[in-house]
């Protein structure tokens, strides 16, 4: 995971910008994986990747609406360019036929990886207000954590199967 960013200098709005393209980067990766991996069935890879990228759209939406509350349409300072792989999973991780469970972990270990970002950011962050969103962003992946290892934990044993490959035969 990267930032190319000064936590001791952020202001509440970059906070916030990066709050955003963190959530953004996820979303393209997610949907790129549920397009990559296809979507044949309620409960397949695809659908997976596809209900992680709507959560990442809600979240990152919410977001917005309290940038533009706060900030209204004052041009962001933080870029697209100064994260990599915050949240997003890694890029070569899906497989087309990967099990349910499999994308699942996937996602979990994306969750955790958001929450170590902001929890190794705090001690750099200086302002109160940073602080303060920085701690409830962190609180929040706890919280999709918890959410996804409640789906895993209740997924039938034949979510742990990888798909037959339909163009195989």
């Amino acid at each position: 995971m990267l930032a190319r960013v000064d936590f001791s200098k952020l202001t509440l709005m970059d906070a916030l910008d990066l709050a955003i393209l963190i959530e953004i980067e996820a979303l393209q990766r997610y949907t790129l994986f549920a397009e990559q991996t296809g979507r044949r069935l309620s409960s397949d890879t695809g659908s997976v990747f596809q209900s992680m990228a709507d959560n990442e759209k809600k979240h990152r939406d919410q977001l917005v609406e309290r940038r533009l509350a706060l900030f209204a349409d004052k041009p962001p300072m933080v870029k697209l360019d100064d994260i990599f792989d915050v949240e997003a999973p890694d890029v070569g991780a899906p497989r087309r036929n990967m099990s349910q469970l499999k994308a699942f972990q996937l996602a979990l270990a994306s969750e955790k990886k958001a929450f170590a970002f902001y929890d190794e950011a705090l001690p750099s962050v200086k302002q109160p207000d940073v602080k303060a969103l920085f701690e409830e962003l962190r609180d929040e992946e706890v919280e999709h954590i918890h959410m996804i290892e409640t789906i895993i934990a209740k997924l039938p044993p034949s979510a742990a199967i990888d798909l037959e490959d339909e163009d195989a035969e």
